[in-house]
């Protein structure tokens, strides 16, 4: 039965991007009831000039709102990555970049970023600077692998799924984190300021698998369970080629000299989308009985120095 769900969910993703008819949910209330920050709000750069998948104005809108209401000012980047224009920042954010304008493109698994704006990342995260780095299944993941090495991470690009661990098994992609399975990892992240920020049960949606350096914390650890699967591994005649993910993780924390970075598997975790039919099925931090809103406001804690260095 197993390998019927998985090849379902394979054929899921290797057909044109279903996930091309997400939509903001309208509903999805970004409130803070006691914002972060009320004055001297750090400045995020949100980046929007590598073929982004997820913008400011897009499908990341609910998240944007959400960290604004929380007292964070975020400003569009549509520059390249440099010393000068990172300087005044605190907090660097980068979804679903592409090596090419649409992802059915020839050359969108190719290198999003230059390796000068690579290393001006580096450096700036080394001298105190952090950075958000979200990439889904190829071609996202392959876009980022050069930004995510960086930091001692290495992106599969597989698509992921966990059919013992997962919201419903006709959808073994839609992985569900519990600390009750301890596939939520003590971290600063999913700890909080206190029990009523800390994280519990998050649920990721059809993204790829992580692998981080000694030193790092996989705070959404993988079950042994977890497989990844290639868009380019399905045999003639045959079931798609399942690779273990045992071991890899969804979400990684990472410290870097003075600076931080978090790098997640998967985006819409943090933003709030209707999608499966069209504009009905909630993605996100929109899906009930989920700690993926705090999740959210979490990870900008830690990158923006309000929770505990780990």
């Amino acid at each position: 039965m197993h390998h019927l769900l998985f090849f379902a969910f394979t054929f899921l993703f290797l057909t044109p991007f279903a996930s091309a008819q997400q939509i903001a949910d309208p509903e999805f209330k970004p409130t803070v009831e006691n914002p972060a920050y009320s004055k001297s709000s750090p400045r995020v750069l949100f980046d929007e000039a590598h073929n982004n998948f997820h913008t400011m104005a897009g499908r990341f809108q609910p998240f944007v709102d959400l960290i604004m209401n929380d007292g964070y000012r975020v400003v569009r980047n549509r520059e390249p990555f440099t010393k000068t224009s990172l300087k005044s920042f605190k907090v660097l954010i980068v979804a679903n970049a592409l090596g090419a304008e649409e992802t059915d493109d020839v050359g969108a698994d190719h290198p999003a970023f230059t390796e000068e704006e690579c290393e001006a990342v580096r450096d700036w995260v080394k001298n105190g600077g952090a950075v958000l780095l979200i990439a889904d299944h190829r071609p996202f993941g392959d876009a980022s692998a050069n930004m995510a090495k960086q930091f001692g991470v290495e992106m599969s690009g597989n698509f992921t799924s966990d059919p013992e661990n997962c919201e419903n098994k006709s959808r073994p992609e839609f992985i569900v984190f519990s600390r009750e399975k301890q596939l939520i990892r003590d971290h600063p992240i999913t700890q909080g300021r206190g029990n009523g920020e800390k994280i519990n049960h998050v649920i990721v949606f059809q993204g790829q698998s992580l692998r981080g350096s000694e030193g790092s914390t996989a705070f959404l650890q993988l079950a042994d369970t977890a497989r990844d699967v290639t868009n380019h591994s399905l045999k003639p005649g045959g079931p798609p080629e399942q690779i273990s993910a045992a071991g890899r993780s969804q979400g990684i924390a990472v410290v870097s000299g003075k600076g931080r970075v978090v790098v997640l598997g998967e985006a819409d975790m943090i933003s709030a989308l209707l999608g499966d039919p069209p504009g009905k099925e909630p993605i996100g931090m929109n899906y009930p009985g989920t700690d993926n809103k705090q999740l959210a406001l979490n990870i900008m804690h830690w990158l923006s120095g309000l929770l505990g260095e780990r």
